[in-house]
């Protein structure tokens, strides 16, 4: 009866240790399967960067100001009878603007003619006695006091005429300055009279302006250091400025359309300016359609200057972490590389890699989301990276030299 006891116990505790023997085997066969079945290697789009020269353009806040605009004064005293013009409109070189009463000038102008007359009736007197008494004295009929007399007459007379011809004509310039034209054509102000008011010539006698609109200037100001880095960057040839530095100038109106006509830089201001920390540039433009107005801000997009041996990449390629940018890269296993890079100014809807790239190499663009360091990727689409990006963003262009 013992014995049966015995057996009892010794039993189920070989046939536990067998269950846990294959059980053993059977997990390690598992694991041993799993370790031999390679990886899938995670389909990705990638580019080919390579080494392009890309063009640089600078954006600036701008605004428009007249190419010249011409002060309306009264040249003359007078009453102001009318107003020709409809203010604010544009109006052509000549036209008239405010009509002077002209009754005063008139009749100075034919008083002056009156006098002018006077002394030509004399001139022709003195003149004909002096055609008498010359033949006289030469037959020494006449006395050589006589001879004199009668030239001094002649001088004397021509002199009054030549002063009362300057005065009609200071009387006529008088009466035309009481008709006051456009100097220019351009874009009309506000009248700072009204019909009636008595005028005095100079300050007293502000009527109005005219400001010339074809072409226009836009202004905008460089920092101190916007400049110094640009001429740094020209300095370590990252900057290639254009052929006589010849910057172009294109515009952005406040709704974000394109403005058609394009300019060129026309003046940097050599003088720095303590109170805003600039320095003044401004671009001249065409403006035949008259849609820059004096006063308006615009966007000011300079370019010209072009960055050689650029590294370029996709925006969506670059991924921000808590150590800076990264970017994904084949590497030449065949797996997924994070590189840590420096990046630059924009290229459209792309970004300049500062460092951290070489050229040949493979950046993915898409499906990096799903990957891991080290993970093998397969390349479905590679492409080279774009030949010609529309701009990047850059300091400001260099003063001429």
């Amino acid at each position: 009866m013992k014995q049966k006891i015995k057996l009892f116990r010794h039993e189920p505790l070989s046939l536990t240790l067998g269950l846990i023997v294959i059980t053993a085997l059977t997990l390690a066969a598992c694991k041993k399967e799993e370790v031999k079945a390679p990886p899938v290697p995670v389909e990705v789009n990638a580019i080919k960067v390579e080494p392009q020269t890309i063009p640089v353009t600078t954006s600036f806040v701008a605004q428009v100001e007249s190419s010249h605009q011409v002060e309306i004064v009264a040249r003359v005293n007078g009453f102001l009878e009318k107003i020709l013009y409809r203010e604010g409109d544009v109006v052509k070189q000549g036209q008239t603007l405010f009509l002077m009463d002209q009754k005063p000038f008139i009749a100075q102008v034919e008083a002056a003619s009156g006098a002018l007359s006077n002394t030509q009736a004399q001139l022709w007197t003195a003149q004909a006695n002096l055609n008498r008494v010359k033949p006289l004295a030469e037959l020494d009929a006449a006395s050589k006091s006589d001879l004199d007399n009668a030239i001094g007459s002649v001088k004397s007379a021509e002199a009054a005429v030549h002063s009362a011809r300057a005065r009609l004509e200071e009387a006529e310039l008088n009466l035309s300055y009481t008709v006051i034209k456009a100097p220019v054509a351009g874009v009309t102000g506000q009248a700072l009279v009204r019909e009636g008011t008595y005028l005095t010539a100079g300050p007293g006698g502000h009527l109005s302006y005219v400001a010339q609109i074809d072409p226009i200037w836009i202004n905008f100001s460089v920092s101190q250091n916007q400049l110094t880095t640009a001429r740094q960057r020209e300095a370590d040839g990252l900057i290639v400025p254009p052929p006589n530095r010849e910057y172009h100038v294109d515009l952005e109106l406040s709704d974000g359309e394109k403005y058609p006509h394009s300019g060129k830089l026309s003046f940097i201001d050599p003088s720095f300016n303590t109170d805003t920390g600039t320095f003044l540039v401004r671009a001249e433009l065409p403006n035949p359609e008259a849609k820059l107005q004096p006063g308006m801000f615009v966007k000011a997009i300079g370019s010209g200057s072009t960055r050689p041996n650029a590294l370029v990449v996709p925006q969506r390629a670059v991924q921000q972490s808590s150590n800076g940018h990264v970017v994904f890269v084949v590497s030449s296993q065949g797996t997924a590389e994070v590189r840590p890079v420096i990046v630059g100014d924009w290229v459209g809807q792309d970004w300049i890699i500062e460092k951290g790239l070489k050229p040949g190499e493979q950046v993915i663009t898409e499906g990096f989301q799903r990957l891991a360091p080290g993970a093998p990727v397969k390349v479905t689409d590679a492409k080279l990276a774009p030949e010609k990006p529309e701009s990047t963003k850059t300091a400001a262009p260099a003063a001429k030299k």
